[in-house]
């Protein structure tokens, strides 16, 4: 199947008279991109297309700048699935398992016991949410489901698939703070939140990851007034930098760093996201240390 040529895109929609919202997002060429330094077996592979997936699909509710980082820690095949997804749609993913080529676990398998973390983080203050749950629903999307029953109180439906060639999902919410007056009125909103669900669950995987965002909408809003707003960009982008590689040698300090050169010959950093390496030899280290003694007087302490 070929890889998509499309870039990723979010879209947001809205029922107009119901407090009951929703995202559609594909990730098109951030799925192949973000593939791009890693291969996986297709379960890992489509376990982390549905995650990374996911990590947009919350992203896309933060209201300030900042970095929503998806965690799932397992005792499973796959020990360790990591997203990445800033506030303006730039994503990066990767998986750490023991699978080969020719398994086929479920997902009770890939995972097994464990927790999902979602942390956010500000780019502009201090401020930094987490929040923690067991792994706890017969596949992904079921999991993220409680995070937000339990962590956010904020009732939640996702739809997530990958494949090979794409990744899609779609999450509908019903917003809190915004009562229905009147009996009649509660069970309306009631029924239309129960005829959504019904229409994301009858949503076909493959319509998710080949059609496009006015269908998948409209098959699970029906008959609803929905407004369906305009496309986001979203793309594959790594964080790493010569920077930020240089401020985890700094936190090792000088006595470390030294001595894993003397035994190494050179200190390598491979980012695990984009395998970008990033080489140290001892003219290198002496010159990061250096520049920090300038600053310090002299003292060895890294701060």
């Amino acid at each position: 199947m070929a890889e998509s040529a499309e870039p990723g895109e979010l879209r947001r929609f809205l029922l107009e008279s119901q407090p009951l919202r929703g995202q559609w997002v594909r990730l098109g060429m951030a799925w192949s991109e973000l593939r791009a330094y890693r291969t996986y077996p297709p379960p890992v592979e489509e376990l982390l297309g549905e995650f990374a997936t996911a990590a947009v699909l919350l992203a896309a509710t933060l209201k300030f700048e900042g970095t929503l980082t998806l965690q799932l820690a397992g005792s499973g095949r796959v020990r360790l699935l990591v997203a990445q997804c800033s506030d303006d749609f730039k994503l990066r993913a990767v998986a750490h398992h023991d699978l080969t080529d020719d398994e086929l676990p479920g997902f009770a398998d890939l995972v097994g016991a464990g927790r999902l973390t979602v942390t956010v983080q500000s780019d502009t203050t201090t401020a930094r949410y987490q929040g923690i749950v067991p792994l706890a629903g017969a596949n992904l999307a079921a999991c993220l489901e409680n995070y937000f029953a339990s962590s956010e109180q904020l009732p939640t439906r996702l739809l997530l698939a990958a494949d090979a060639a794409q990744a899609a999902g779609l999450l509908l919410q019903k917003l809190p703070g915004q009562a229905v007056s009147g009996e009649v009125a509660g069970a309306q909103l009631q029924q239309t939140w129960e005829e959504l669900q019904a229409g994301l669950m009858a949503l076909p995987a493959a319509s998710l990851l080949g059609g496009s965002a006015e269908q998948a909408v409209r098959q699970v809003a029906g008959e609803h007034d929905c407004r369906l707003f305009g496309p986001t960009t979203v793309s594959f982008s790594c964080r790493c930098s010569v920077q930020r590689v240089a401020d985890v040698l700094r936190s090792l300090g000088p006595l470390e760093a030294r001595a894993t050169l003397a035994e190494q010959g050179v200190i390598v950093v491979q980012c695990e996201f984009c395998n970008r390496e990033y080489r140290y030899d001892a003219v290198d280290v002496e010159q990061l240390f250096a520049a920090d003694a300038s600053v310090q007087q002299g003292s060895d302490a890294v701060n």
